[in-house]
């Protein structure tokens, strides 16, 4: 009798013994999924976007002919080319810049980049007088391409209002819309089935432009930057 009872006891605590087993492999199976959930569920953190196919600078102000201007929150403002130009053209192999003392307007043409045989007229995203050239850019003007939103800037204006200019420009989530559609049309032109993307559907590959026709390249020219 008494063997009985140390046999029933004995199989109690394998099954005790086997039930805490299972519990712990259950708990270390579950918990991952359940932050894997959460995190799913918190979305990205705050302030973060999907990456884009071109960037922006945050705290920079855009021009939709792809041109910037940086508020250094004075009448000086600095000037230059967004990613998706930069992207577009390639290696820059020379600036057409306008003379120290000239003005440029805004939405009007303020310089022209070379790439071989290509040009692209660009429009100056503020409305000033030009008072400092890119001397970095000049000596080597793949660096208008290659860093655009550093020591690839073009100009520095004395801008005739520097509020009313900047009003005028998009920045933040408005920024972000903009190159989203910007992304769009892009990816609804004809040329985009003719290889200006990667095979393996990501960003176009940097010189893509040069991919295009003449009558692509004036079309994209048109389209996207404004030029007339």
């Amino acid at each position: 009798m008494q063997g009985d009872i140390f046999a029933t006891k004995g199989l109690e605590y394998l099954l005790v013994i086997a039930y805490f087993l299972l519990l712990i492999g259950m708990v270390k199976f579950l918990a991952p999924q359940r932050v894997a959930r959460a995190r799913s569920a918190a979305g990205p953190r705050p302030g973060t976007r999907p990456a884009p196919w071109f960037a922006l600078r945050e705290g920079y102000h855009f021009h939709q002919g792809h041109t910037w201007a940086a508020d250094g929150h004075g009448p000086v403002i600095k000037v230059g080319l967004d990613h998706f130009a930069a992207t577009l053209i390639g290696q820059a192999h020379g600036v057409e810049f306008p003379a120290v003392g000239a003005t440029v307007q805004q939405g009007v043409q303020g310089w022209t980049l070379r790439a071989g045989d290509r040009r692209l007229s660009m429009v100056s995203p503020v409305e000033g007088r030009v008072v400092a050239l890119n001397q970095a850019v000049i000596e080597s003007p793949r660096l208008a391409t290659e860093d655009p939103y550093g020591d690839g800037w073009l100009l520095k204006v004395e801008a005739s209002n520097r509020k009313a200019s900047l009003r005028n420009l998009l920045t933040g989530e408005l920024a972000a819309r903009w190159m989203d559609h910007t992304v769009e049309r892009l990816r609804g032109l004809p040329a985009a089935g003719l290889g200006v993307v990667m095979p393996d559907g990501g960003a176009p590959v940097h010189g893509f432009g040069h991919a295009l026709g003449p009558e692509e390249w004036e079309a994209v020219s048109r389209e996207f930057f404004l030029s007339e």
